[in-house]
């Protein structure tokens, strides 16, 4: 039984982890390639990272973010994860998306202003707070930490 919750609570970690490098790596840089190079800024400076493991990393959240939710889904469907929990863990995932979108945003190159960078200062960040305060906050309704299973031990 424990175990089990060990189990669980490995794959919602690995969902909500997976899924903002995933979608950092699936958006790509977003700097401007028509401007000139030399005028070229950043908001904050991106990783100094070579495009494969940029690839890699894409690549790889994904691979882990379907399996860890193809594990919960499997697990609740099962009978073996409380349905209450998707309460929490959609707003994380949702928070962790909007995370690594606003990343990409963040760190791309413009020669004029970065209005996209203040709209992800303005918007996205004041989302992922409230996205992750209501999940606590459900969390916390459910029990957490602990009963994450569905069977009562």
């Amino acid at each position: 039984m424990a175990h089990e919750r060990r189990l669980l609570a490995a794959a919602a970690v690995a969902l909500v982890v997976s899924v903002p490098v995933a979608v950092w790596g699936f958006v790509g840089p977003l700097d401007d390639t028509t401007a000139d190079p030399a005028l070229l800024g950043h908001v904050v400076p991106p990783p100094d990272v070579p495009d494969v493991v940029e690839d890699f990393a894409g690549i790889g959240g994904a691979l882990v973010a379907v399996v860890s939710a193809g594990a919960l889904v499997a697990a609740t469907v099962a009978g073996r994860m409380r349905r209450q929990w998707w309460g929490v863990l959609v707003p994380l995932v949702v928070a962790g998306a909007v995370t690594g979108a606003g990343w990409r945003v963040l760190t791309g190159a413009t020669a004029d202003a970065n209005i996209g960078a203040g709209l992800v200062v303005f918007f996205g960040a004041p989302l992922v707070v409230a996205l992750v305060l209501r999940s606590r906050a459900r969390g916390r309704r459910l029990g957490f930490p602990g009963r994450m299973s569905a069977r009562r031990g």
